[in-house]
């Protein structure tokens, strides 16, 4: 698959071709908004990665343009971080907006997730990547053990309903572990302590759910 990559700085334009050629794409570079869009009409492209501020066309208009004439997918690479410069990108086309610095893995996972060769998925501010194992929050990839991992999944594939102690030691630790349920509760601590605290909601008495986004 071909990739646009278009960015003023020429050490971008490296880092983010190096990670997506080691990936197995295709790259065509653009230093500034006018090469990208002559990239764009010269190439067949599957996907496009602008930077916000460059010279003679900025990313706005580029997006713009592109969107006009294509359904190019287009993600924003930027290092405007304000909620209104997300709102101006995706209002202006942009498909994904991801904001600089970045952790390289959660780029190459929202190009692949555009271009559907993945099937990681967010829940709240939570990006998981479930065949992979590796769950990111704000950019930055969390350190979960695979038992904490096992237990964050239970709870997303079972969105919306309580799940009592038994079920998730269950679930997570097997019908032969002889351990106890509080168990569970450590590890919920402990997973708290790394995805937040307002991901896992507790049910006094009766167990722990993530509840379903409306």
């Amino acid at each position: 698959m071909n990739i646009l990559v278009a960015d003023d700085s020429p050490e971008m334009v490296q880092i983010v071709s190096a990670y997506l050629k080691k990936a197995g794409f295709t790259v065509f570079n653009a230093l500034d908004g006018e090469q990208a869009l002559d990239i764009f009409y010269q190439e067949k492209l599957d996907l496009a990665i602008i930077d916000w501020m460059m010279p003679k066309i900025d990313g706005l208009e580029v997006i713009k343009t592109i969107k006009g004439e294509s359904s190019l997918k287009i993600l924003m690479l930027t290092a405007k971080t304000t909620g209104e410069d997300e709102f101006l990108s995706l209002s202006s086309g942009a498909d994904d907006y991801i904001t600089k610095p970045f952790h390289p893995q959660v780029l190459l996972l929202r190009v692949k997730k555009l271009l559907g060769l993945t099937h990681s998925f967010y829940v709240k501010d939570l990006l998981i990547d479930p065949s992979n194992l590796k769950v990111w929050k704000n950019e930055q990839m969390l350190d979960l053990t695979k038992k904490e991992f096992d237990l964050l999944m239970m709870l997303v594939n079972n969105r919306g309903s309580i799940l009592t102690r038994d079920q998730l030691l269950i679930g997570v630790w097997g019908m032969d572990y002889d351990g106890v349920a509080r168990t569970v509760d450590t590890h919920i601590r402990r997973l708290r302590e790394k995805i937040g605290d307002e991901i896992i909601t507790t049910k006094r008495g009766v167990g722990y759910l993530i509840e379903k986004e409306n």
